[in-house]
């Protein structure tokens, strides 16, 4: 009895402790949840003008064969000059190269009807807007207000290797066209519609605002770069109800425009990836902030689905800054995280890399993160990682119902492997010792103020490592309040 009393009293004294770190996000929590739910009242599809324009009566024939592009550009342009409506893609399948959105213009697909990408890189020219990185794309848009795409149709872009075959990179894509890419654009709706392996990435939206993405399916495993959806420095955008299956990042913020990233939520979606489920990097100049992310499945690939090069993940979420980007007010919910080699990454590096001419900015701060009931199976042996710098510390974290199983079985070799500081490098939790950690909980570099309750971390098998390790650098760390001495 006396036991029993003193478990319950321990308990009580935990919670109590720990909702002291939670009440200190409760404005935090209180105003981005108050964003969302203004995105969600007052962001609103625009109201596309009665007009039909069918692709047809330009000249289109849906044959699959014919090269249509001249003649669905002329649909467009014919529908924004007489003030907009729906450029119809009434019924068969349609090959095209370059398109050009216009203002007012929605395509729709209809469930019968199928958009090609042409496979002759020929139909791609380099001829899009002034900005620094990878020009090709078969949609595109540019300063452009009320556009869209909907219906239950198809684009297949047939991004396929066989037929744009290039090698997987960090730099450039030299002739694997991206599928969509929109620049200074307002006003964006997609509505069910299925976009089916790019050459690269799926879809890039740079400096957009007012932007809604609902029923969106997304499939990208038909080439190497294929990211599912990318927004750079945008701001109002809404993500729901979408399936979102990538073989690189699936949903992924960037930073290269160097704008700001805001006034996001993603919500009641699937979003699997075999690198990064959802992220803010790799560009990341711009800041992030003011992001709601609920109602989620992230993780890998299920084996009965198909990806092109494997079916585990490398995170589940990712928040990192590495080039002077600072990432804070971010609020993580009700989320499932399964075959992932490191569930949570965070990251502070010092890659720094400039936008355009631009000289590198100042060492970024990434802080004021909240992330709530998580829970998820079938996740591997390397763990997660919250990783700052010396002098730049990751901060102010807090993680409350958190329950996780690992792969586990990580033998007495691994607690003495040196995790690598690799400041520079490449913002991606498999740089860090893909074959396990030190710790297969969490483990913690660099980083104040971290407070992890309620977790139930336990390895499917036996697991000699501890359940987080707070390495140099570190202080008021906590797991379900207890404090964790720094090594």
């Amino acid at each position: 009895m006396k036991n029993s009393i003193f478990l319950f009293v321990l308990v009580i004294m935990a919670n109590s402790s720990f909702s002291q770190d939670l009440k200190s996000k409760k404005p935090m929590i209180d105003r981005l949840n108050t964003m969302a739910d203004s995105l969600s009242k007052n962001l609103l599809p625009w109201k596309v003008p009665t007009q039909v324009f069918k692709v047809e009566d330009f000249g289109a024939v849906a044959d699959s064969q014919t090269v249509n592009t001249k003649a669905i550009q002329s649909a467009i342009d014919a529908c924004s000059e007489k003030g907009g409506g729906t450029v119809l893609f009434s019924k068969g399948q349609y090959v095209t190269g370059t398109i050009r959105l216009k203002s007012g213009v929605m395509l729709e697909i209809n469930s019968e009807s199928k958009i090609l990408g042409s496979t002759n890189i020929a139909d791609y020219p380099e001829k899009l807007e002034n900005f620094r990185m990878f020009r090709q794309c078969l949609i595109c848009a540019e300063k452009c207000t009320n556009v869209g795409i909907r219906g239950k149709g198809e684009i297949y872009f047939r991004g396929e290797l066989a037929n744009f075959p290039g090698e997987e990179t960090l730099g450039k894509m030299v002739n694997r066209p991206f599928g969509i890419r929109m620049v200074d654009c307002k006003n964006v709706v997609y509505q069910n519609i299925f976009l089916h392996n790019a050459a690269a990435w799926m879809q890039n939206y740079i400096s957009c605002q007012n932007m809604i993405f609902d029923g969106m399916k997304v499939i990208n495993q038909a080439n190497y770069n294929n990211d599912g959806f990318d927004p750079d420095g945008c701001t109002n955008v809404i993500v729901r109800n979408c399936f979102i299956n990538a073989e690189d990042d699936a949903l992924c913020l960037k930073g290269a425009s160097g704008r700001p990233s805001s006034n996001f939520l993603i919500e009641n979606s699937t979003i699997i990836s075999s690198c990064n489920a959802l992220k803010t990097g790799t560009e990341t100049q711009g800041d992030f902030y003011n992001i709601v992310a609920r109602n989620l499945k992230l993780g890998g690939i299920p084996d009965e689905m198909y990806a092109l090069k494997r079916h585990d993940a490398s995170s589940g979420i990712t928040l990192a800054t590495v080039d002077g980007g600072n990432v804070h007010d971010i609020l993580i919910s009700n989320v499932k995280i399964d075959r992932t080699r490191c569930p949570i990454f965070m990251r502070i590096g010092s890659r720094l890399r400039p936008v355009g001419n631009n000289p590198p900015k100042e060492i970024g701060y990434l802080k004021d993160i909240v992330i709530q009931d998580v829970t998820g199976e079938n996740n591997y042996k390397e763990g997660s990682l919250i990783l700052g710098l010396k002098d730049h510390p990751i901060s102010d974290v807090v993680i409350d119902r958190y329950t996780i199983k690992m792969e586990g079985e990580g033998d007495a070799s691994l607690n003495s492997k040196e995790v690598p500081e690799n400041e520079r490098g490449y913002p991606d939790a498999r740089f860090f010792i893909k074959q396990g950690l030190p710790s297969y909980g969490f483990y913690i570099r660099h980083a104040t103020k971290i407070y992890i309750s309620n977790a139930a971390i336990s390895p499917n098998k036996k697991d000699v490592r501890p359940i987080i390790l707070a390495a140099k650098g570190t202080s008021e760390i906590r797991l379900n309040d207890k404090n964790i001495i720094s090594e």
